[in-house]
């Protein structure tokens, strides 16, 4: 750490969930400059993640594993579309049981955001869009993305624009109508709303929308192993958020709730529901880059970092398997191993990704992984 004083900042937010009002406090116990990492890539040890389970057939999605009926949309790129999560009243979200894989990460004073990847199919109504944050400097370049994003801090938009991806960024308040507009029945700022669709055509006419090289998913039907650890329900409580994952036996997939309630799609009405969930657990640090201030004290933006390897946990099929993610290089997808190495594959289908603090950096009273 650059800063030799220690600082800590205690951060009260009045944020609305389960009706209740819920103090938060964080000790940011140094606040860097901008990561290195985000400037320029880290060196981590080689860690082989091309596979022969990687060769997709050109009917197959790469983020999904499932074939798609029209080989041709997979020629474009996927979008990295921010989508709110706070307060309550944004949910039920439009359009996000969608997307092909969804990052939950936190955004600052405990509360979380989603970054839902759209790639193999999309609905017209995606939203609500809020601002990035500085995990998507790492997931743009992971999936040759575009990003959509209603706008940034001026920390995190330096960032972005100084990026080699910078011409394939879609802000939403430099956009009208039929790409971005906002649902006047919704209270600002929670009421932007975006049409993928859309933006894929303006892409194309812009000359971005190439399909990347999308390495780092595995996907097996089959259940690995002879894996005996059953798990029904997994439990993954945020500071300001608590999300409950359970499995449903008669689709093979797991259906999402969030802070007591079912969480539905809106453009649906049908209860959110993965494939795969994975945790990853993952180095949170503050850095110097304000995002809000609330009567006077600052929120500062964490970065997450996701090049190298961490511990994982895929819950699939009503099984827990414990391993690691690894990412050796900044333009591919985090890919998963077993404790062993060995390629831990994904049931073909959605994924969640529940980004989470390293254990020694969680509270216990207020974060937590368990599972029944």
């Amino acid at each position: 750490m650059k800063s030799q004083f220690r600082l800590i900042i205690i951060i009260i937010f009045a944020n609305i969930l389960s009706g209740c009002i819920v103090p938060l406090a964080q000790d940011l116990q140094s606040l860097p400059t901008v990561p290195t990492h985000l400037t320029t890539e880290t060196p981590v040890a080689k860690i082989e993640t091309a596979t022969p389970a990687e060769n997709f057939p050109a009917d197959v999605n790469p983020l999904t594993g499932l074939k798609v009926a029209d080989p041709s949309i997979l020629d474009r790129r996927p979008q990295v579309v921010k989508i709110s999560n706070a307060p309550v009243l944004v949910r039920p979200q439009a359009g996000i049981g969608a997307a092909d894989i969804v990052f939950e990460h936190y955004a600052e004073g405990g509360l979380t955001r989603f970054s839902a990847i759209f790639y193999g199919q999309a609905p017209d109504r995606v939203g609500s869009i809020r601002s990035a944050r500085l995990i998507d400097t790492e997931l743009i370049p992971m999936f040759g993305g575009l990003l959509i994003f209603s706008g940034a801090s001026t920390g995190v938009e330096t960032l972005l624009n100084n990026a080699d991806y910078a011409n394939r960024l879609f802000k939403g308040v430099l956009f009208g109508q039929p790409y971005f507009w906002r649902d006047e029945t919704i209270e600002v700022p929670h009421n932007m709303f975006m049409n993928p669709n859309a933006v894929w055509k303006k892409a194309s006419e812009e000359g971005i929308n190439q399909r990347p090289d999308l390495r780092g998913l595995s996907f097996d039907p089959n259940i690995p192993g002879s894996n005996t650890a059953v798990v029904n329900k997994i439990d993954i409580r945020y500071r300001a958020t608590r999300v409950i994952w359970k499995y449903d036996p008669a689709l093979g997939l797991y259906r999402r709730s969030a802070d007591g309630q079912g969480h539905f799609d809106a453009n649906t009405m049908e209860q959110i529901t993965a494939a795969n969930v994975v945790v990853i657990f993952a180095d949170h640090q503050f850095t110097d880059i304000v995002e809000s201030e609330f009567q006077g004290a600052k929120s500062y933006s964490i970065q997450i970092n996701l090049m190298g390897q961490g511990d994982a946990i895929l819950f699939r099929d009503d099984q827990e398997y414990k391993g690691k993610w690894v990412r050796d290089d900044k333009n591919t997808i985090i890919g998963l191993r077993t404790a062993n190495g060995d390629i831990l594959p994904l049931k073909p289908g959605q994924t969640w990704f529940q980004v989470v603090q390293l254990p020694d950096q969680q509270n216990p009273q207020e974060e937590w992984v368990k599972v029944e």
